[in-house]
Formats: structure tokens, sequence, C-alpha cells
């Protein structure tokens, strides 16, 4: 959806995008042009911001994109534009200059791993397990390819290994930061495809962070026949790549609630902490925090960035952190949790289902 009011003449999406290869510093720039965000245009400056609208306000993808300096200008902008329309206004996944500016809130979310790209060969070498993860992936016949964004875009088998991947998932699809139909909207991104037998079995989509020189991996897909070790070759295939064009940076993207970037700096008030401590500890039956964390580990990355929710002149409350869930549930909180909820009592009685089946054949084996 695309918000005219304060848009160009030219077409809003071609327009946001070349302001993001521009400008997006932030590793989510690109992200904004996914489908489900609106777009607004700032009239002062070169910027543009990518939002949803929620019950509880408007959230906004990373910060505004514009020009370094003028970021903070834009943001400003766009609050008061948003005032105008009675929305209050909060940014998920803020990095540098938005969440260390002046009179902001700000939350620590969790933290993105980063690399360089040619200090992969060192990592592999160092690392005998994850030599092992790919070669058990090969020895099971898996290939990676390129293909071109035209060959992929609704490619109807990576839509299969999408839909795959998407039944297994303890919560019904999120969107917003994580919406899983990117293959609606390649444009520049870059898109390596596993096959076993010429089939694919697995993708993996990066988006271009270019005043970086860098690339955000930001969708790693498995189908229900990818081996062991699909996801690793998919990896490592794009750091070869990545160190053919000489890229200098890239990143997996938020870890939720990780704890890896050493800080513990945060400005938003102590029932808000609290209740994410509370998340993490028992929010595994719907999505596995730690389970992600570790795998993002394990491939050694050089740092770890902070990454915040920020709010703006005011504190960060429980209106805003009912908007975020609406921004990546797509309705209503309330309404997505209880789905969720329905969702992971039915995976949990079908593999309980499977187990009992498994042991009572066995049983009667042993009978016979």
């Amino acid at each position: 959806m695309i918000n005219l009011s304060s848009t160009p003449a030219a077409n809003p999406l071609q327009r946001a995008r070349e302001l993001v290869l521009q400008f997006g510093r932030n590793a989510t720039s690109y992200q904004i042009l996914n489908p489900g965000l609106e777009l607004w245009f700032s009239r002062q400056h070169p910027g543009v911001v990518g939002f949803v609208e929620t019950a509880g306000g408007r959230v906004v993808a990373g910060e505004p994109v514009g020009p370094f300096d003028d970021v903070e200008e834009i943001a400003t902008e766009f609050e008061t534009a948003s005032e105008m329309h009675g929305s209050r206004v909060c940014y998920f996944g803020a990095e540098e200059p938005l969440a260390h500016g002046p009179r902001v809130d700000r939350l620590l979310l969790g933290a993105q791993p980063t690399w360089r790209p040619t200090s992969w060969p060192g990592i592999l070498q160092g690392k005998s397990s994850l030599r092992a993860q790919l070669a058990r992936a090969r020895n099971k016949g898996l290939e990676i390819k390129s293909w071109s964004s035209t060959l992929a875009a609704g490619h109807p088998e990576l839509e299969r290994c999408l839909g795959e991947w998407l039944a297994t998932r303890g919560l019904p699809p999120m969107h917003f930061l994580v919406q899983p139909r990117t293959l609606e909207r390649l444009f520049d991104r870059l898109v390596f495809v596993a096959t076993a037998d010429a089939r694919p079995v697995g993708f993996l989509i990066a988006s271009p962070v270019r005043p970086r020189n860098g690339w955000l991996i930001e969708q790693i897909v498995r189908g229900t026949d990818a081996p062991n070790g699909t996801s690793e070759l998919l990896i490592d295939a794009v750091m070869r790549h990545l160190i053919s064009i000489d890229a200098q940076y890239v990143t997996l993207g938020l870890s939720p609630l990780s704890r890896r970037s050493g800080l513990k700096e945060t400005t938003a008030r102590w029932w808000i902490r609290f209740l994410l401590g509370w998340v993490r500890a028992h929010g595994r039956r719907f999505y596995d925090f730690e389970g992600l964390d570790f795998f993002k580990s394990k491939l050694q990355p050089e740092s770890w960035e902070p990454i915040y929710a920020v709010a703006r002149d005011r504190h960060l409350g429980l209106r805003d952190l009912y908007a975020i869930a609406g921004a990546f549930s797509g309705t209503s909180p309330v309404t997505f949790f209880a789905r969720g909820l329905v969702r992971a009592v039915r995976i949990e009685w079908s593999r309980l289902h499977k187990y009992l089946s498994r042991r009572w054949s066995l049983s009667s084996r042993t009978v016979t």
C-alpha cells in the first residue's frame, strides 16, 4: 500500500527504491520496499519512511531513509505529519544515528551479527563442525546456484519451498520486517537456490545495503526435503559471491532478544524490560529465540550490532508494544497469538501422534 498524500509525481515505489539504494545505511532499509508497508516522502529532504499503521500507532521499519545528517529532521517531519493524522510514532530496528539522538527513549531489542565477507574462508578453516555441515549437504547431492531475479520471481518451485517452510513455523506467517513474500519484489536482491537432483529444496535471498557496500541475508528457506547443512551451504555460497564482488559488509539481521552485543544500554522503563525478559524465557513455544541466536553465533560473526526500538520526545509504552505486535502480525495481536496457540497445539499433537505410532509399531514387532 502506497501513501500518495506526500509523494512525488514519479512512481512512488521506484522513487523509494532510488532513495534506499542511495541512502539506506540501516540493514533493514531495503525491506521498506516489501509488500504491506506504506511509504511517506519528505517534502524538505530527499527522504522516505516505510511504516505500518496499526491500532496502536505508526511503526517505522528501521528508521527514515535519507542523507545521514538529515535523518533526525526527516523523522521530525514524519512525526509532525503523523500527529496531524492522529497517530504516534515508534521506530523498530533503529541503529545510528536515531537510537542515540537527543530526547529518545530506547529499548534494546537484540543484536545483529556482522562479517566482512573476506573473513569467511578463515572462519571455515578454523571451524571443523561448520565444514562438516557443508560436507554433509554436498554428500547428499546438494548444489547451490545463483538465480536471476527474473527467473526467481514467483517461481512455483520456490513458492512450494516457502509454503513447506511456513508450515513448520510455530506462529502463523508474520509480516513487516519478516515478510515472507519477498519473491514478489526481488528487484536488486540476490537469490541463491539449493537443488537436489535438479529440484529446488531451499533458497536464500539477500538485500543490498549499498551505502555500506554490504548485504542483508534477509531470508533462508528450507523445504521439507532439504538435508542438514542446507542453510550453511547457502550462506557459504553467498559469502563467496560477495567476496568476488568486493562487498565489505554482510549481516544475518536481527537476532531478537540476543544479549551478544554486550550492551545493557537502554532507557526504557523497568516493566518493559521485564516483559521482554519474560518473553525470552517463556516464548520459545511460539518462536525459538535462543535457537536462532545459537545458529547465527556458530557462524562466528566478527561483531554484533545493537538494535533498538525508539520513541522520540516521550517514553515507550504498552501502546507501542501493541503497535509493534500488530505490525508483525498484520492483525489484532490477540487474534494472532490465539491462532498461534491453536497452531502450536496442532503441531505438538502431530508430533505426539507420530511418536506414539512409532512406539506402537515397535511394540507390535517385539510381540510378534
